[in-house]
């Protein structure tokens, strides 16, 4: 189950410059500098922020003429499409392989820190600060909102499509799962921009609220106790 959710997953979120090998060599290695180029753009993300980055400055980090860099990305948002798709999906491949690779022999009442800590982990790679600073810049940024919204959005639905196919467990609950999966994600991301003040101490008995959080709405559930996410439809 786990490696054919891997690739489900993984191939629903493919950049479209990754989704064919090609057969030429030529292509291959256009390929390859344009894989080079957005790591470039990634790297600049995370170091200076939206602000800093510019086809200039990728140009230049990765020692690519201005032609060169012109004929795969002719324009700084270009740029920040092709980020923005290799940013979801390196996020997931990283996390997939984290959790996945972290459940051989575990028990099933462990299951839920499992997967929450290895989201905590997640949201610690450049990747993810790629990510944030995009979030961020697109709140007022009409250009970059069209762009990242709708892959935001894409990378949701898939992730929330495949949780409810891969675990059964969830099937009934689809609602729960849902908030289950919002919760922890609005949780780390909060939980990240806030370390620097709170400490580790304090974020490491977040983490495990946050876990026993996520057993206690799918306990109450499974048992038919309450389920919020059905009893509050329209919010709180």
């Amino acid at each position: 189950m786990a490696t054919t959710m891997q690739q489900r997953m993984l191939e629903a979120m493919l950049p479209a410059d990754l989704a064919a090998e090609p057969e030429r060599w030529q292509q291959r290695k256009s390929v390859r500098t344009r894989v080079r180029l957005v790591e470039a753009a990634i790297e600049c993300l995370v170091e200076e922020g939206y602000a800093g980055l510019t086809t200039q400055k990728v140009a230049e980090r990765t020692g690519s003429s201005r032609g060169a860099m012109h004929h795969h990305f002719a324009t700084r948002m270009d740029l920040a499409a092709a980020v923005v798709e290799h940013v979801f999906y390196r996020r997931i491949r990283g996390f997939l392989d984290d959790y996945l690779g972290s459940l051989a022999g575990a028990r099933d009442d462990a299951l839920f820190e499992i997967s929450t800590e290895a989201y905590w982990r997640s949201v610690q790679t450049p990747d993810y600060a790629a990510y944030v600073e995009l979030a961020v810049a697109a709140r007022s940024d009409p250009d970059l909102a069209r762009v990242f919204l709708p892959a935001a959005q894409r990378f949701d639905a898939v992730w929330i499509a495949e949780m409810i196919e891969s675990f059964p467990q969830w099937q009934a609950r689809w609602e729960t799962m849902k908030l289950v999966n919002d919760f922890v994600v609005t949780a780390h991301m909060g939980l990240l921009l806030n370390l620097p003040v709170i400490g580790e101490r304090r974020a490491g008995l977040v983490r495990r609220l946050v876990a026993r959080t996520v057993a206690l709405l799918h306990a109450e559930a499974a048992a038919g106790a309450f389920d919020f996410a059905q009893n509050n439809p329209g919010g709180i």
